[in-house]
């Protein structure tokens, strides 16, 4: 059944691929006509709607690559609290969450998930600072030479940490009402979007003239706009380095409690076996007596 649902995606995104990404190309964002008629309103939503359409080929790959290996038996992940079995554990996209998703970390938190998860074990938690901007210099270097992927994760660096500080700073006043919450994530959500389009173009596009093109058709809007939201809002430093001392001494307790205790079952062991032998003796000498 997870192979079938699997392979029906598939079919979906490269149906949506074949037809209507042709008809919305990225490379229209930065065509003079449309820059110099358009509003700021109608380009924002043919952004939005061009990298969205952009998505389904990736869609495609990695759910094809998620259903072979399901039919090889690989990605198991266990059975939900209904009985349901999950053939998710070695996925590498979350559709729904990415399309709806409500702030950048929660983007990137679905999209390509076991690179993510590569690179926060080989350098989030391991750099000893700036973990954001290395894991994000990691990945461009990762991808390859193309100086669109450069402009694209410089440019995820500003919008994950002002998307951070904005987060941290304002979410818990929205969260009590269901109301104004469902408005909160309503206004996050294009935010989002807009931001997540506004972010990778240049991956999409390669290029470096075709990037600036596009970024000075926009005045650089929102690369100011997150760094203003730096320069207001606070942002909580992560204190790694006091989270992993605190995470090795407990380690360390246990393994000197867990070779104290094998010390004294193994004395416990040798007292057992010694005294089971000099009564193993005393039996053979009354039998023999």
């Amino acid at each position: 059944i997870a192979v079938a649902q699997k392979l029906l995606i598939c079919g979906l995104s490269l149906l949506f691929h074949m037809t209507i990404t042709k008809t919305l190309p990225v490379e229209y964002n930065i065509d003079d006509n449309f820059r110099a008629t358009a509003s700021w309103p109608v380009r924002f939503f043919y952004l939005y709607v061009s990298l969205m359409a952009a998505r389904p080929k990736y869609y495609f790959a990695w759910t094809l690559a998620d259903a072979i290996n399901n039919a090889a038996g690989f990605g198991f992940r266990g059975y939900d609290k209904n009985g349901v079995t999950r053939w998710d554990l070695i996925s590498n996209l979350r559709i729904q969450q990415i399309e709806f998703s409500t702030s950048f970390k929660m983007f990137l938190d679905n999209w390509n998930i076991q690179t993510a998860l590569w690179l926060k074990r080989v350098c989030y938690e391991r750099a000893t600072f700036s973990p954001t901007i290395q894991t994000f210099i990691l990945s461009a270097i990762w991808h390859g030479v193309y100086p669109g992927y450069y402009l694209t994760f410089l440019t995820g660096v500003l919008m994950t940490l002002a998307a951070r500080a904005i987060r941290n700073n304002i979410r818990h006043y929205f969260v009590e009402s269901p109301i104004v919450k469902l408005c909160y994530d309503i206004i996050t959500w294009m935010a989002t979007q807009v931001a997540i389009s506004y972010t990778v173009v240049p991956f999409v596009l390669l290029s470096v003239k075709p990037s600036f093109t596009f970024y000075s058709s926009c005045y650089f809007c929102l690369h100011i706009g997150s760094i203003l939201v730096l320069l207001v809002f606070p942002l909580k430093r992560t204190q790694k380095g006091s989270k992993n001392h605190e995470s090795v001494q407990p380690v360390w307790s246990r393994k000197l409690e867990e070779e104290s205790l094998l010390q004294k079952n193994s004395y416990s062991t040798t007292n057992n076996s010694f005294s089971q032998k000099q009564e193993i003796t005393c039996r053979y000498q009354a039998l023999k007596q």
